[in-house]
């Protein structure tokens, strides 16, 4: 008995001994895991290290392979893009005289008559206009030659001289004057000579579009209804036909010209309605650029550059006027936080002014509601002030 239990402790020893190495063995082997782990990762953060390295760069890098995509799509695409503009646009103006105008003028009164007349072909004409002048006008590039130009740098691209607030363009592989954006619907570069007329094109085609939706709102409502009872006359009458006997006659059909009007009207209110969302969200974001006198680009830098200053958190003294309430002014050093101010800003007002080209109150009429190819101030080399501004704004800091 002794010995059976002697032998049995024995064994259980045995076993404890062998349940101990191999925990011995398995925590060796993930400590040498985690060391190899660390050395790796260690390894890569040490080829990869960049001071300058951030969560911007990364995206950037991450997103490179899109941007070559979008370049090179949108550089053969750009034809189509604008043969689908003209395409879309001319199918809304057909269907607006061959099957509204008619209706128009059979049940509107003369006074509305002649506003839907005046109105529709006014802004027809503006859109055309601007259209055609945004594809056809040059956004404007720096000479290539090296020029007398002060406070310029040089494009890592083209190897040529690269004036204030241009910037090279990927698609179109050369520098842009005041580069907004390359824009796939003109297949151009919305630039310093035709950025008015990119705006103006988005701003009348969007008037347009809400025109049509909003007086096309009843025609939508019967259309749509119309087409409706269409497709359930068309089902009676194929269950008629079914069952059809000699006594019985199927419903009365509609004729191919009254489908194509309700599918013409139904189909102009939607594309409208969608358009004016779409563009009029892009014409208000544009708005709110051209208000505080900056493009596209320049919107990301100098929101880069606030953020760069609240960073650094510094204080600066300016001298300002201090007003009290009851007192006199005086003059008296008031510390500021340092901010940044668009330097090509004139405020909200004559940043309109510079970009519509208004120098005098008859502009408004010759040079905004009508059609004008006057060019934008200045040649886009240099950003001199304006005549059309009274008085300019000095920034408290610029780039």
């Amino acid at each position: 008995m002794r010995s059976r239990q002697r032998m049995f402790a024995a064994v259980m020893r045995l076993l404890l001994k062998c349940l101990r190495l191999g925990r011995r063995r398995r925590f060796k082997l993930v400590r040498q895991v985690e060391q190899l782990w660390h050395y790796g990762h260690l390894c890569l953060r040490s080829l990869l290290y960049n001071s300058f390295t951030n969560g911007d760069v990364v995206l950037d890098s991450l997103f490179e392979p899109v941007y070559w995509l979008v370049d090179h799509v949108t550089r053969w695409f750009g034809v189509v893009f604008v043969a689908l503009v003209i395409g879309l646009t001319s199918s809304i103006v057909a269907i607006v005289y061959i099957c509204l105008l008619p209706l128009i003028l059979q049940t509107y009164t003369p006074a509305w008559i002649c506003w839907h007349l005046a109105y529709g072909h006014w802004n027809l004409i503006m859109i055309v206009f601007h259209y055609y002048m945004a594809i056809t006008t040059s956004p404007g590039h720096p000479p290539q030659a090296k020029n007398d130009l002060t406070g310029v740098s040089i494009c890592r691209k083209c190897i040529a001289p690269k004036p204030a607030r241009t910037h090279h363009c990927s698609i179109c592989n050369r520098c842009v004057l005041k580069m907004d954006h390359h824009c796939p619907w003109l297949n151009n570069c919305v630039g310093h000579y035709n950025h008015r007329y990119f705006f103006s094109f988005c701003l009348f085609m969007t008037m347009g579009c809400i025109y049509c939706s909003i007086s096309g709102w009843e025609m939508f409502r019967d259309a749509y209804a119309a087409i409706e009872r269409m497709k359930l006359l068309e089902k009676e009458r194929l269950q008629v036909a079914a069952n059809q006997t000699y006594y019985q006659t199927p419903p009365p059909t509609f004729s191919f010209r009254q489908r194509a009007f309700h599918k013409s009207v139904v189909y102009l209110w939607v594309l409208c309605s969608s358009v004016a969302l779409a563009l009029g969200a892009l014409t208000l974001w544009h708005a709110a650029l051209i208000t505080r006198g900056e493009t596209s680009i320049e919107r990301h830098i100098n929101r880069k550059e606030r953020q760069r200053l609240q960073k650094k958190g510094k204080v600066s003294i300016v001298h300002g006027m201090r007003a009290g309430w009851g007192r006199a002014r005086c003059d008296a050093p008031v510390p500021v936080l340092q901010v940044f101010r668009n330097p090509y800003s004139y405020g909200s007002w004559d940043n309109w002014k510079v970009f519509l080209g208004v120098d005098v109150p008859r502009h408004w009429l010759t040079r905004v509601l009508l059609p004008s190819p006057h060019p934008p101030h200045g040649t886009g080399l240099s950003w001199d002030l304006p005549p059309c501004v009274i008085e300019q704004r000095a920034p408290l800091l610029a780039i």
